[in-house]
Formats: structure tokens, sequence, C-alpha cells
């Protein structure tokens, strides 16, 4: 049996649906993962916005949230909770924030906002989260359902979130890159 600890964590780096996926939740979709281990996987899509304001459910936080100031649809999983995911450059970050990879890391949204909001970067709010099991991801890599790249601090904070499925594949130094320009509809060829 092979542990995942034996394997390199894929903590910090992007998954990026290929166009063969064929779950909805997860058509072009961007997941940023924020933890992997031999336990599963958790991560944050990127690039679903709602139209629901931040400062519709989380006003504390509204004012420190990039454009668009939505929430974002994380994943299928716990639509109800919400976790921030912030940038803060430096090697320290302020009480209340876990770094991840980098200079992301994740907001406690039950700390009061004013004790981060000067160090913040960027910070996006999303409902809910992409989850998977023991194995399930391995799975789903070795079936062909992701490329793995490397995220940028920018990713979190894309001012246009729906075309990041496009911009993460286009600047990538390989095969990769020729995928941005795959069509919505490839039967309309």
């Amino acid at each position: 049996m092979c542990r995942m600890t034996e394997v390199s964590s894929l903590t910090g780096r992007l998954l990026v649906a290929t166009p063969a996926l064929a779950d909805p939740n997860f058509d072009r979709a961007v997941v940023l993962l924020l933890d992997h281990d031999d336990e599963g996987s958790l991560g944050v899509v990127l690039n679903r916005p709602t139209p629901v304001g931040v400062a519709d459910i989380l006003q504390p936080w509204a004012a420190h949230t990039g454009e668009p100031g939505v929430v974002f649809q994380g994943g299928p999983v716990s639509l109800d909770s919400a976790l921030g995911v912030a940038v803060i450059p430096g090697d320290e970050g302020p009480l209340g924030w876990r770094r991840v990879h980098g200079a992301i890391g994740l907001v406690d949204l039950e700390a009061p906002p004013e004790l981060l909001g000067a160090a913040l970067g960027s910070l996006r709010i999303f409902a809910g989260y992409a989850g998977w099991g023991p194995g399930q991801l391995e799975a789903e890599l070795e079936e062909g359902a992701w490329y793995v790249v490397e995220s940028e601090p920018g990713d979190v904070s894309s001012p246009r979130p729906e075309g990041l499925w496009r911009a993460v594949l286009r600047r990538q130094r390989s095969e990769l890159a020729m995928f941005a320009t795959y069509p919505d509809d490839p039967s309309l060829n």
C-alpha cells in the first residue's frame, strides 16, 4: 500500500479540470489544494463566483475582499460553511491566518477583521469546498481527470475568475498550453 507521506504533497498546487472531466461540479474548474495528505485532499474552486455579495453574509469581511466582492462556490461539499483564503506577502502572517503554501493561507473568519485587515494582500470567501477521501484524488489523477500545475498568488484573487481556466493553461510551458484554446463545446467544431 502506497502511503501519501511517501509521495510529495500537492498542497498549494492547482488542479485544472481536463476537458474530458464529466462531473458538472468541476467543468473547467481550477481548484487550489489547501490540504493533501494520506487522509485525503481538500481544496476550493477558484473560478466559480456566485451572485451573493460578501457583505450579504459576512459584512465585517466585505471591506477586505477584492473584486469581484462576491462569495465563490468553493465546491460541492458543505455549502453552508465559509472558508477565507488570503494572500499575505512576507515571512510572518498575523494572528488568525495560517500559511498553506507560499504567501497563500487560510483566514480564521471567527477572528476580528481588524486583526488581519492591514496585512491582507487579497481575500476571497468560499462557500463550501471540494473534498476527496484517501486515494480518491490519486485515482482521478490516474484517470486523467485533472492537470496538476503550480499555483501563483494572483490565482486566488484573479479579477477575472471566469477566465482563470484558460489563463492558467495558457501560462504553462508545455503542451498543456494548447488546451487553453479547447472549445467549450467541441461538437460545434
